[in-house]
């Protein structure tokens, strides 16, 4: 599974960068991108009047090269380093692809001490409403086969403390 997973993935994102996008209410609080049919037609960060209402998560992929066009950004107005210019380096090349994060996700924005602490509140209500911990990359290892039972169990024991060791060895012993 390990080699076919690797096949599908450089195939899909060999080339082309990819921002991933989800709709919200306030939309000139973030950086957005116009789309056309997933498509992505224009980037802009906090615009006055923007022209979508899907954010870009601060999720992103690039491909091999990327540290080079970064070498290339200048700061901008704010005399900071725009992750948006990159990605309009991309779209300008036609190297840049939009994944929406539609139902079954949420994004938060954890730019401010309120949003902060509301993610962190959903979070540990959903993971001790399930019982499990959300977003484990070991346990997600583990359930794609690319990680067997003894080895999610060696980075329980490292953890076993703590809330995060447990669920591993609990999940490694099923």
């Amino acid at each position: 599974a390990k080699n076919l997973y690797n096949a599908e993935y450089n195939a899909r994102w060999n080339d082309e960068a990819t921002i991933f996008g989800y709709q919200v209410k306030d939309p000139w609080r973030f950086g957005i991108m116009e789309l056309d049919h997933n498509k992505v037609v224009s980037v802009e960060e906090k615009p006055e009047n923007p022209r979508s209402d899907y954010a870009i998560t601060g999720l992103y992929y690039y491909p091999k090269g990327v540290s080079s066009m970064a070498k290339e950004i200048k700061p901008s107005w704010r005399n900071e380093l725009e992750i948006t210019t990159l990605n309009d380096m991309y779209l300008k090349e036609r190297k840049l692809k939009a994944e929406i994060l539609g139902d079954g996700f949420t994004w938060f924005d954890t730019g401010t001490v309120d949003s902060m602490l509301e993610a962190t509140e959903l979070i540990r209500s959903v993971q001790n409403n399930k019982d499990r911990i959300i977003c484990s990359p070991e346990a997600i290892a583990f359930e794609n086969g690319w990680i067997n039972s003894d080895e999610l169990e060696k980075a329980g024991e490292v953890m076993k403390k703590n809330n995060y060791g447990k669920y591993l060895l609990r999940l490694a012993r099923k």
